[in-house]
C-alpha cells in the first residue's frame, strides 16, 4: 500500500478515491476545485470529491501545493480538472486515470467525443501526469467496447469501475510497483469540451449522428419558439414504403428536415429520428408520447423551425 494523495473533482472521481480507500492506502491528502456558488441564492455547493472525502474522514484542500506537505509518496488525479503545474511535478510524481484510449481523445471531453465520433471502441488508461496535456508514459490501459444505444453516462459509469479496478491492481505495491510505462503511439486528437452548440439538433444531419448528439444527454431543439429537449431517441433507416403508399415511411416522402410524423423526425439522408424522452421547457421529463398528445402537432409542423 502507498501514501498518497488523490486530485479530484467531479462524480467521476468518487468511485476511484472510494476504491483506494478501501483497498488500504494511506490517503495523506484529497485535493479537489473550491466550491461552487449555484442556484438562485447561490448556495456554495461542494464537490462530490469533497462530499466523498468528507465521509470517509480524509483531510481535505483545494489549495494543490498543500499536497507537497503531505509526505505522500505518489499523487493520484482523477478528473481533477486543472493542469498541474512543474514544480509540483517535480516534487511529487503523480498518475493520471484518463477515458480514452491514448493519444485518441487527449482532453477535457474524451468520452463525448469518442460517442460524438462514432468510435467502436474506447478505454482508461493510467499514466504518468507531465506538463503536457494528456502526453505521458501509459502504465497500463484497457479497451472496451462502445454500445450504439449507450448514453454517454452509462458508458462513463462503465469506464470508472474499469479504472478503479486498474488503479486497485496496479497501485497495490505503490509508485514501485506500477508496470514499466510505455510511450504513446498513434496521432493525438483533442477532446475540447463540448459547445452549447454542437448539442443543438440539427437535422439535416442523418439520424445516426443526431442520436449521437442525443446519447450526450443534453441535446435540443425548439418547437413553436420554445427550447425541446430530446433526452432518448432511436436512429432510424432510410424510410422504406409499405407498398400501400401510406405509413411513416412514405409520409415522410419529401419532407423537409425536423417534419414530424408522429413520434419520428424527418432527418438527413432519408433517415429518420424516433423521439422516447423528451423535456418541454419549463417541464420535467415525459415520454414523447405524451408530449405529443398534448401539442398534437399539426401537418407539416416541424421541430428546429
Amino acid at each position: 500500500m502507498a501514501r498518497i494523495v488523490f486530485l479530484g473533482t467531479p462524480e467521476a472521481a468518487v468511485e476511484p478515491l472510494r476504491t483506494l480507500a478501501a483497498a488500504g492506502h494511506d490517503i495523506a491528502l484529497v485535493v479537489t476545485r473550491p466550491d461552487k456558488r449555484r442556484g438562485r441564492g447561490s448556495t456554495l455547493v461542494p464537490s462530490p470529491v469533497k462530499v466523498a472525502a468528507t465521509e470517509l474522514g480524509l483531510p481535505i484542500t483545494d489549495e494543490l501545493h498543500e499536497a507537497l506537505e503531505s509526505g505522500a509518496e505518489l499523487g493520484v488525479v482523477v478528473a481533477y480538472g486543472r493542469i498541474i503545474p512543474a514544480d509540483v511535478l517535480e516534487q511529487l510524481p503523480m498518475v493520471n486515470l484518463h477515458f480514452s484510449r491514448l493519444p485518441r481523445w487527449r482532453g477535457a471531453a474524451p468520452v463525448e467525443r469518442a460517442i460524438l465520433a462514432g468510435d467502436a471502441v474506447t478505454g482508461v488508461c493510467v499514466m504518468a501526469v507531465d506538463v503536457g496535456l494528456d502526453t505521458g508514459d501509459v502504465y497500463t490501459e484497457e479497451d472496451t467496447p462502445i454500445d450504439e444505444s449507450e448514453s454517454v453516462e452509462e458508458l462513463r459509469r462503465r469506464l470508472v469501475a474499469i479504472g478503479s479496478r486498474l488503479l486497485e491492481v496496479h497501485l497495490a505495491g505503490g509508485l514501485a510497483g506500477l508496470p514499466a510505462p510505455h510511450p504513446q503511439v498513434g496521432e493525438p486528437t483533442y477532446a475540447e469540451k463540448i459547445r452549447p452548440e454542437e448539442l443543438q439538433l440539427r437535422w439535416e444531419q442523418d439520424a445516426t449522428q443526431l442520436g449521437r448528439v442525443v446519447r450526450l444527454g443534453r441535446a435540443w431543439t425548439t418547437f413553436r419558439g420554445r427550447r425541446l429537449r430530446v433526452l432518448r431517441s432511436e436512429p432510424l433507416a432510410a424510410a422504406v414504403g409499405n407498398g400501400n403508399g401510406n405509413g411513416p415511411a412514405a409520409a415522410s416522402e419529401g419532407a423537409s428536415p425536423g417534419a414530424l410524423n408522429g413520434d419520428q423526425v424527418t432527418a438527413g439522408e432519408g433517415t429518420r429520428l424516433r423521439l422516447i424522452t423528451v423535456q418541454p421547457e419549463g417541464r420535467q421529463p415525459m415520454a414523447a408520447a405524451d408530449w405529443l398528445r398534448g401539442v398534437r402537432p399539426k401537418p407539416g409542423e416541424r421541430l428546429g423551425g
